[in-house]
């Protein structure tokens, strides 16, 4: 697939007309004061809102429309191994320069963070975003005071889908202190509801994304799990690996702070 290579070069011209097709990295474009670059993203680039309504939108994450990006005639397209179809991707990589990050923890995340840096020439931005954001982490830190929870992290309904070990969230979960589950499982499974009293979890963490927990499910994980603590999370702390995780340890804080 003919994608600009890693690590990411500065091109001798900054790209004028960037196109994203991922909402955290759209939301780090936005960091990175590139307000008028960013011509297109996708209909989940809810953040920043302002973006969200006046920039053009190329479909989803998994339906890009083509003829849309055609339009826009961009110079450099930001997309992600996970978030984005392959198929798609090359397709547009034969007519358009494009990037495709690879993030699974937080060291990738900042390392994803200084390449869009160098791809959009605002370098010196993004160190000082990463700069501030292993600040944030590092003030964070594990604290004496606090047990690891066993952890349940569902990001799914009809089928049940949790957060495997080899997920960006598994990183956050392990960051903001808790002990996952399903570590052991790859990316997102299928689960049972029955079979979560063999894992034995103390709380079970209901995200708000991709699909949107609401209190009316408490009643379905207390049928088999009525010892374990049952919260909804903000979905974009635990997912987002952009700009958002400057946010993300002062969340994790008051999370944990919530936790019997």
């Amino acid at each position: 697939m003919p994608l600009l290579p890693t690590p990411a070069p500065a091109p001798e011209c900054p790209p004028r007309r960037i196109v994203s097709l991922v909402p955290s990295q759209t939301e780090l474009l936005w960091a990175l004061g590139l307000e008028r670059e960013v011509v297109g993203i996708t209909k989940f680039c809810v953040r920043p809102e302002a973006w969200f309504r006046q920039k053009t939108r190329v479909g989803g994450t998994k339906t890009v429309y083509l003829e849309r990006i055609q339009a826009l005639k961009p110079d450099l397209i930001l997309a992600n191994r996970e978030e984005n179809v392959r198929e798609q991707v090359e397709a547009l990589a034969d007519r358009y320069p494009v990037w495709v990050s690879d993030v699974s923890d937080l060291p990738s995340a900042l390392k994803m963070i200084i390449q869009v840096g160098n791809l959009t020439h605002r370098s010196r931005e993004a160190q000082i975003l990463v700069n501030r954001i292993e600040k944030a982490f590092a003030d964070f830190g594990p604290k004496p005071n606090w047990r690891a929870r066993r952890a349940a992290y569902f990001i799914w309904r009809k089928p049940w889908m949790v957060a495997g070990g080899d997920t960006f969230i598994h990183a956050m979960l392990a960051a903001a202190g808790f002990e996952n589950v399903f570590a052991e499982a790859r990316r997102y499974p299928e689960v049972l509801l029955s079979d979560l009293p063999a894992c034995a979890p103390e709380v079970l963490l209901l995200s708000s994304e991709p699909y949107p927990f609401d209190p009316k499910h408490f009643t379905e994980f207390r049928e088999v799990c009525p010892q374990a603590q049952i919260l909804l999370v903000d979905g974009e702390m635990f997912s987002w690996y952009g700009s958002r995780l400057l946010e993300a340890p002062a969340y994790f804080r008051q999370l944990r702070a919530s936790i019997e």
